[in-house]
């Protein structure tokens, strides 16, 4: 059997001018058939990562559903609950461990500084032999607490005067009601400041032997605090109207078996609580009016209008060449009424209401220029308004990317915000215009990528268009770039909520606030609460005096 030899290519100049025409033919149909295979395989391609990045899509959203349903079944079995959304770290990572001031000082050793001020002196013997000779003393500082029920009758004298009225001594200041001021003082200060609810606090004081009942124990709690209310409203009045920057915040509470909202109001010097049931803008601007209760519509209120589009008809109809200055709601309502406003449209009033407490609240001088910070909530955005970065950083840890390649890019941008969160940091302990004009157009570059993942898109757009509001730092240095300072604040209410839950009377629901106030701004102040109430309470010592919260508050504005 012999093997069959293939013939050789024959070479390209051998070939004929048919033989070459039909090669080169062959050949670019190969082409052609090769180029449509690899179009084909291409599209199926493409096609296959789209279903692969819907499919991871999908499967996230799944995941979302999947958690939500495990969280509502543990919260119908009474489970413990998910642990919350972790923090994105961009305030630590960001700050500056060597800037002068950041590190707390160091803690000084030796002597403590309450060596001079013994209350009392005792020489204790000691047993030597005989022929021993004295050399003085050793001094030994002890520091001791004493508890003790003390039950004083005090002996009042009685006369009668020739004209027969009777004259009786009158009891040391702050004895109410059989008990004393220091009862009071004493059960203020661990309800308010160490978070004691009502029960164990009269466990405790009949354990160290005061025979009291719960009930007394909160109407020490929740009565006869005019003046303490009082003085809360002052300290909002001036923080108002002094500060040059104020951080709002709200959480929930509960209230009379209701759902109602607290809301912070505070700034570097001052804190003041407010437990109302409706967190709208509508309520918040009455918080910002405290006390006062008149509407005015003057040009501020106008401004508002024109900002929330109402009929220019409408408002032509109202404007006149003076403000006008109504004492409370109904003559304001009657003069809207008058004018053609259907008052009993909610969606129509509630505009004209809120420019009305505006207008109120410019005319009393309160808030003036001072800067709103907030976590960018709609009922906040008032005034010259400042969202706070921390909270619009986290609108970017929050998303959801399916794909690595939607991850690079959220990651990417995520690095980018917070680079330049550093240097706002930076810009605000040492301003410079040229700083501010660069960071303004970093802050342009930065907002108007497009990644092509869509929800990151939208986001970069939506913080874009907040330009405006955002960067507020630039132009006013001294506002924070967070409301922390409102998250700590008000973490000392949502642990009173925890523990002993919500409010039932009026008068314990005006206490609560007052109080967590009171004590958030003597903090703030660098004052002692324990002072604070024996001063008010009048059995505070010489040495202890404590000037009025709000000129405090004004003065270190």
């Amino acid at each position: 059997m012999t093997k069959r030899r293939l013939p050789m290519a024959e070479h390209a100049d051998t070939l004929s001018l048919k033989a070459l025409r039909e090669l080169v033919t062959g050949l670019v149909e190969r082409a052609d058939r090769a180029e449509i295979r690899i179009e084909a395989l291409e599209a199926d391609n493409r096609k296959l990562r789209e279903e692969n990045d819907q499919l991871r899509i999908e499967n996230t959203r799944l995941k979302v559903d999947n958690q939500l349903l495990r969280d509502e079944i543990a919260r119908l079995k009474n489970l413990p609950p998910r642990p919350p959304f972790r923090p994105s770290g961009m305030e630590q990572a960001t700050s500056d461990k060597t800037v002068a001031g950041s590190r707390k000082p160091a803690r000084h050793r030796g002597p403590k500084g309450d060596t001079r001020s013994a209350t009392r002196e005792e020489v204790l013997p000691a047993r030597a032999p005989p022929g021993s000779r004295f050399k003085g003393y050793k001094d030994c500082m002890v520091r001791d607490l004493v508890v003790r029920a003390e039950v004083v009758r005090y002996r009042r004298e009685c006369w009668v005067t020739p004209e027969g009225r009777t004259i009786i001594a009158p009891l040391p200041a702050g004895i109410k009601g059989g008990y004393g001021a220091s009862l009071r003082r004493f059960c203020l200060m661990l309800h308010s400041h160490g978070q004691v609810t009502t029960q164990r606090l009269t466990t405790l004081l009949n354990d160290v032997g005061v025979e009291i009942s719960k009930r007394q124990v909160i109407r020490f709690l929740t009565e006869r605090l005019d003046g303490f209310h009082a003085e809360d409203a002052a300290v909002l009045h001036a923080g108002l109207v002094s500060a040059p920057f104020v951080t709002v915040d709200d959480t929930g509470a509960r209230h009379a078996n209701r759902n109602f909202h607290t809301t912070q109001i505070g700034g570097e010097h001052f804190t003041a609580f407010r437990t109302t049931p409706s967190k709208s803008r509508l309520n918040f601007l009455a918080l910002l009016r405290g006390n006062y209760q008149d509407y005015v519509l003057n040009d501020a209120a106008f401004t508002l209008l024109e900002n929330r589009q109402v009929d220019p008809a409408l408002l032509a109809r109202l404007k006149t060449c003076e403000p006008q200055r109504f004492a409370n709601q109904v003559p304001f309502l009657e003069y809207l009424a008058a004018n053609g406003i259907d008052i009993f449209d909610k969606d129509i009033i509630r505009p004209f209401a809120e420019a009305g407490i505006w207008g109120a609240i410019r005319h009393h001088g309160l808030v003036g220029n001072a800067v709103i910070v907030s976590d960018d909530a709609g009922q906040f955005r008032v005034g010259t308004h400042a969202p706070c970065w921390v909270h619009a950083e986290r609108l970017l840890h929050k998303l959801m990317p399916a794909t690595p390649g939607q991850v690079k890019h959220v990651e990417t941008l995520r690095e980018l915000v917070w680079h330049f969160y550093r240097a706002l940091k930076a810009y605000r302990r040492r301003p410079d215009p040229r700083v501010a004009r660069g960071l303004q157009a970093r802050f342009d570059r930065i907002f108007s990528l497009r990644t092509g993942y869509g929800d990151l898109d939208k986001l970069l757009f939506r913080l874009g268009r907040r330009k405006a509001e955002l960067p507020r730092v630039l132009e006013r240095p001294e506002t924070p770039l967070h409301t922390n300072a409102s998250e700590r604040d008000l973490r000392g209410l949502v642990i009173k909520r925890k523990i002993s839950g919500g409010t039932v009377s009026r008068n314990g629901r005006q206490a609560r606030d007052s109080m967590l106030g009171l004590m958030k701004t003597c903090q703030k102040l660098g004052l002692s609460f324990w002072h604070y109430l024996g001063d008010r309470l009048g059995i505070g010592d010489e040495d202890h005096l404590v000037a009025p919260l709000a000129s405090m508050v004004a003065a270190r504005a």
